[in-house]
């Protein structure tokens, strides 16, 4: 069985291929996203490379081998169904979960993890809207587009939350701006780099460009400006 940091590389790899159109991730960004030295992290993809779990190319990057990404996927499977079950069923705050799933993903039995699945109903995402790998490792995405570049007077649903920063979280349920949620874009000032929402049942609000970029959303209803 993989160390619990061959998985977390295996599962940070992937994650950084999942942003980047599957290219090969920079051992500069590895080891950032990693949080440790750039020869920590080459030192530590030459041994992945050399399980076959990775292609390591010097002064170029790494890529995850068919049998890296399955083991990633399988990681990412669990991480996603701990976190959900966490907040379903215990009861966590969805800014909270991700450090205990973090600890969890590493000693839960198989046996355990697939009576989580049956006992949540086998569900597609996770608590922040990214789509949990099924058993055979398949992994289904919803088309989504980006909130900072919708149109006032469409109609839209949450779908997915890219940045998890728990002080973010936070923010966004304490405006009821969680996955499943349907939003009407109020407004869209340019001039100001912001745009208005209104979630359903929850007062509107402004947010930055910035903050916006970190939404992914589910067109319902294309209205007009």
């Amino acid at each position: 069985m993989p160390s619990s940091t061959v998985e977390n590389y295996l599962k940070q790899i992937f994650l950084e291929q999942q942003k980047n159109c599957n290219d090969i991730v920079a051992m500069g960004k590895l080891a950032e996203r990693m949080g440790v030295s750039p020869g920590t992290a080459t030192s530590m993809v030459k041994l992945l490379s050399k399980s076959e779990l990775v292609n390591y190319e010097p002064r170029n990057g790494s890529k995850l081998t068919p049998k890296g990404s399955e083991l990633a996927i399988h990681v990412l499977r669990r991480h996603r169904l701990i976190e959900l079950f966490l907040v379903q069923e215990l009861g966590l705050d969805w800014s909270e979960v991700h450090e205990e799933a973090e600890a969890l993903e590493h000693a839960i039995s198989e046996q355990v993890l697939e009576k989580i699945d049956k006992k949540l109903g086998h569900p597609g995402v996770d608590p922040h809207g990214d789509p949990i790998p099924s058993a055979e490792g398949k992994i289904k995405k919803k088309k989504l587009v980006n909130l900072a570049d919708c149109r006032a007077g469409q109609t839209t649903i949450i779908g997915r939350i890219l940045d998890q920063n728990s002080e973010f979280l936070k923010f966004l349920n304490k405006y009821g701006i969680r996955p499943g949620q349907t939003i009407k874009i109020k407004h869209h000032d340019s001039i100001a780099d912001s745009v208005c929402i209104k979630p359903e049942k929850n007062k509107s609000v402004n947010l930055g460009m910035h903050a916006a970029s970190k939404i992914s959303v589910e067109m319902i209803d294309i209205g007009k400006e």
